[in-house]
């Protein structure tokens, strides 16, 4: 059974606010429950002909390659193409699960849209997830950046590869996307680990349950309305970095950053300007409260050392390669 056609056309307004346009090829990662299976199926009415979809079989649960296989099969019964993609573990983790499961999906994810050319990819992040992580975030202390919570649209680069990952279902419930799969007849896979109390997430989800005045859809507001603030502040950092910070380039290289007069929160952005110049690997990638720590030295006046750079206090600040260890 198809789903509602209002249903249909409200997806591809949420896709379409988020491309731009009607996209020529659409990527969708779907791991078999429920959430994932509605992202599929209303895909695949609204752009016919026009979806891939791909599954990671993360290998860390023994039903995970059956799920795979039931995905794959639910693909060829809508006529999208699928792909079942392995995660490339040396060691399979035993500590932070999930984080490190997440990182081997967008690799694998990553890998699997440039291989193929698809632009954009599309995950079945909704509103109730949303409102999970922003209290998750809440609870381990985050920054502004970090109660943003779950971004509409992210570009993620691979070896100089971008793939754009939008989330078009952040404004649906959980709800509207089981009773859809149900009454389309799919039979979604029950992926165990959602219940499992060592997560973070199962703990939030339980939260929301049980406490009336925890709406989601207000907290999803929350979030939104941070990611706003985000971007302003970001916008404001780019006018500063022009004007406060100088790279001096050579094979002693360093930065000069004046951070004299500005809050706080846009000190530690220009840091983070700063350290992109060191930081192949992009400077998304420093630990926010090493980086709080090094922002907090250098403001009372005390050099520190983070990810191989050497801050000074100033003014300016002056941040260099620091010299290596003796051993």
């Amino acid at each position: 059974m198809k789903p509602d056609p209002a249903l249909v056309g409200r997806f591809r307004d949420d896709v379409e606010k988020l491309t731009g346009h009607a996209p020529e090829r659409l990527g969708i990662a779907v791991s078999g429950g429920p959430d994932s299976l509605a992202l599929l199926l209303l895909a695949a009415v609204a752009y016919p002909g026009r979806v891939e979809a791909a599954t990671v079989d993360h290998g860390l649960r023994a039903e995970s390659a059956d799920e795979a296989i039931h995905v794959a099969r639910t693909c060829a019964q809508l006529g999208v193409g699928h792909t079942i993609l392995e995660a490339d573990w040396a060691e399979a983790p035993t500590a932070n699960i999930q984080a490190e499961a997440r990182r081997a999906r967008y690799d694998q994810l990553l890998w699997w849209a440039n291989d193929k050319d698809i632009w954009p990819v599309a995950t079945a992040h909704h509103l109730d997830d949303q409102a999970e992580t922003l209290l998750m975030r809440l609870a381990r202390g985050a920054g502004v950046p970090g109660l943003s919570a779950i971004r509409s649209r992210l570009v993620m680069e691979d070896d100089g590869d971008e793939v754009c990952f939008v989330r078009p279902l952040l404004g649906w419930r959980k709800q509207e996307l089981i009773d859809l799969v149900l009454r389309a007849g799919l039979t979604p896979v029950d992926d165990r680990s959602n219940s499992d109390e060592r997560f973070d997430r199962t703990a939030a989800r339980a939260l929301l349950a049980s406490t009336p005045w925890l709406e989601p859809e207000r907290l999803a507001d929350a979030a939104s309305h941070i990611a706003e603030s985000d971007e302003a502040l970001d916008w404001a950092t780019r006018e500063l970095l022009g004007d406060r910070l100088v790279w001096q380039q050579g094979p002693g290289g360093y930065v000069t950053i004046d951070a004299s007069g500005v809050p706080r929160e846009l000190q530690r952005r220009l840091l983070l300007g700063g350290f992109a110049f060191f930081i192949h690997s992009g400077i998304h990638e420093l630990p926010g409260p090493k980086l709080d720590r090094l922002l907090e030295a250098l403001r009372a006046g005390r050099t520190a050392t983070l990810a191989g750079v050497k801050a000074m206090p100033g003014p300016p600040w002056r941040l260099t390669l620091a010299p290596p260890r003796r051993t």
